[in-house]
């Protein structure tokens, strides 16, 4: 990336220092109406009482800043830095439920196939490096010093639409059998898609489906089986219960 593109993308920081900071609500009234991820997500952010490191947490990576700042904001490499985030304000609170202390604070979810988060600051309107990271990597294409994280972990094998558009199905259970795989994409044939082992009770098999809706489920012989990597479930048209997936 050229400097020219974090100079353009800076005055846009510059901009946005007129929003006023934003501070996180964390009440029961409030975590009654979240969702599952929203909920979380707030339950982390309780625990939030210090500046330190960035560091993992399940899938999301949480960044804090000391609240000294008008603005801060983040942008990464995997958006090309072409979007700026901005932290939240987060209060500190002592036994008496009297604040003694705020910090602000940015919560990522990983992009499963990310390894190494690379990353910058924009604090005030002005480019720079995390003062809580010491891990720094330098970008030859943009000229400039980054912060950098380590985000390697064991990620489980879910099916899920991939970034080149194919739709990853993933069959879990003994090993050795024949799974196959069938839906309304099939017409519910069943004998087209073959799954393939790839580890011991691990079955593949990757389809390219365009955006829609689609039912599809798992067979062993002549019985069907549901998608246990996938919550998502459904009723087929002769009452069967099946796995559904959207694709957008």
């Amino acid at each position: 990336m050229k400097k020219s593109s974090f100079l353009f993308t800076a005055i846009l920081s510059g901009l946005m220092l007129f929003s006023p900071a934003l501070t996180f609500a964390d009440s029961k009234d409030v975590k009654q109406n979240l969702t599952e991820e929203e909920a979380y997500i707030a339950d982390l952010v309780s625990t939030l009482n210090e500046v330190k490191a960035p560091f993992i947490h399940g899938d999301y990576l949480v960044f804090t800043a000391k609240n000294n700042a008008r603005h801060i904001g983040i942008a990464f490499d995997f958006e090309r830095y072409t979007k700026i985030h901005s932290f939240k304000i987060h209060n500190v609170y002592d036994m008496d439920f009297n604040v003694r202390d705020s910090l602000q604070f940015y919560i990522l979810k990983l992009p499963k196939e990310s390894r190494v988060i690379n990353y910058r600051l924009i604090i005030d309107g002005l480019w720079t490096t995390d003062p809580t990271n010491t891990n720094k990597a330098y970008s030859e294409e943009a000229g400039v010093v980054l912060s950098q994280v380590n985000v390697t972990r064991s990620v489980p094998l879910v099916t899920e639409k991939k970034s080149d558009g194919y739709v990853h199905f993933i069959y879990k259970g003994d090993k050795g059998q024949q799974i196959r795989l069938g839906g309304d994409f099939t017409n519910w044939d069943s004998w087209i898609y073959q799954m393939t082992e790839i580890q011991p009770g691990l079955y593949e098999c990757e389809l390219p489906l365009p955006p829609g809706t689609y039912l599809y489920a798992y067979y062993n012989g002549m019985t069907s089986m549901v998608d246990k990597t996938n919550p998502n479930r459904c009723y087929t048209n002769d009452g069967k219960v099946a796995s559904s997936i959207t694709v957008r």
